[in-house]
């Protein structure tokens, strides 16, 4: 009636097929290959021997797995460099990969994107107290990772006397 709690143990060839699968449905971390492959009771040995082959079959590269992750979050959640430089490292991302990975913003693409976050925010901010409310889009946009003076740069051209106007 009661499923076994204690996690399947597979050869390190049982494992090798799954963990490619894994690798092949999209981009991983070494971290996150590492941690999947102890949980299928290979040791760490077992574990770096099938790491460096998914890496030599090209299953495993995170370069790739950085341009990606910057790809998605920069055009899909908005995030400001800060925020994915952040969340690369969390994931055990080599400075290497991630500055390659930041080759993938687009300089005027990642700007109009901090402005269109900016803005829908400004909408939905029911503040009326000018200041507040411009204290309250600040610490928002810093949230997402945006940088302070790229922040200051679009609050100041959409403060500017016109800046409605078109």
């Amino acid at each position: 009636m009661f499923k076994d709690k204690t996690p399947k143990q597979y050869t390190p060839g049982e494992a090798l097929q799954k963990i490619a699968a894994f690798c092949a449905y999209q981009e991983r971390t070494q971290k996150e290959v590492e941690q999947k492959l102890r949980s299928y009771g290979l040791d760490e040995d077992e574990a770096g021997e099938i790491i460096i082959r998914l890496s030599r079959e090209k299953l495993l590269d995170e370069e790739r797995f950085a341009q990606a992750f910057v790809r998605g979050h920069y055009r899909h959640k908005q995030w400001g460099r800060r925020r994915i430089v952040q969340e690369l490292k969390q994931k055990g991302i080599s400075e290497y990969c991630i500055k390659s990975g930041l080759k993938e913003i687009d300089g005027e693409e990642y700007y109009q994107n901090l402005v269109d976050v900016m803005e829908k925010k400004d909408r939905q901010e029911k503040e009326k107290n000018p200041r507040v409310r411009r204290q309250k889009i600040i610490v928002y946009l810093t949230a997402k990772g945006y940088e302070q003076d790229l922040i200051k740069m679009a609050l100041d051209e959409h403060d500017a006397p016109g800046a409605d106007a078109g």
